[in-house]
């Protein structure tokens, strides 16, 4: 791999290259390794000061609803910056940690489903409409695959960091 997460862009494009867009956006990585685990195996933070599998699983649910949204600009020819936001402000400003691991597997599941129903609803050419991503140029195609990536990126801390498998 040549990235790496501070990489941004580039380092999500790259975990998210090898399927598919409809495949990537149908494997809901999330629920597969978090349908089992409990309330309390939830609350879990490798180190005090990260996030909770909770955070973590709003934080993916967050990413996506605000890059989904800018991809549809961007599918309409909107003249957007794909920005980043400050995530430790979303999360620190959420009841993440208040809300059931279920209710919020339900969010995450809501939004994909919204975003799958995006996703195939864009022309070959939409795909390939591009955008500024910080200093990167990219297409929407690549912009897509870049949440997946994201997701995908979290989802290896989590089997990594707090043992999910």
């Amino acid at each position: 791999m040549r990235y790496s997460p501070k990489d941004g862009f580039p380092y999500y494009f790259e975990l998210a290259k090898e399927h598919s867009l409809q495949t990537l956006f149908q494997e809901i990585l999330t629920i597969k390794i978090l349908q089992s685990i409990g309330e309390e195996k939830a609350r879990f933070r490798y180190e005090p000061n990260k996030w909770s599998i909770k955070q973590v699983v709003g934080h993916i649910t967050d990413h996506e609803r605000i890059k989904m949204f800018r991809a549809f600009q961007l599918s309409r020819r909107e003249n957007v910056q794909l920005w980043g936001y400050d995530q430790e402000s979303l999360v620190k400003n959420s009841r993440f940690d208040e809300l059931s691991l279920q209710s919020l597997l339900v969010d995450y599941s809501n939004v994909r489903k919204a975003s799958i129903s995006f996703v195939e609803s864009l022309s070959p050419q939409q795909l390939e409409i591009r955008g500024m991503a910080r200093k990167y140029e990219i297409t929407l195609e690549e912009f897509l695959r870049s949440i997946i990536g994201h997701e995908k990126h979290h989802v290896n801390i989590l089997q990594e960091k707090y043992q999910l498998v």
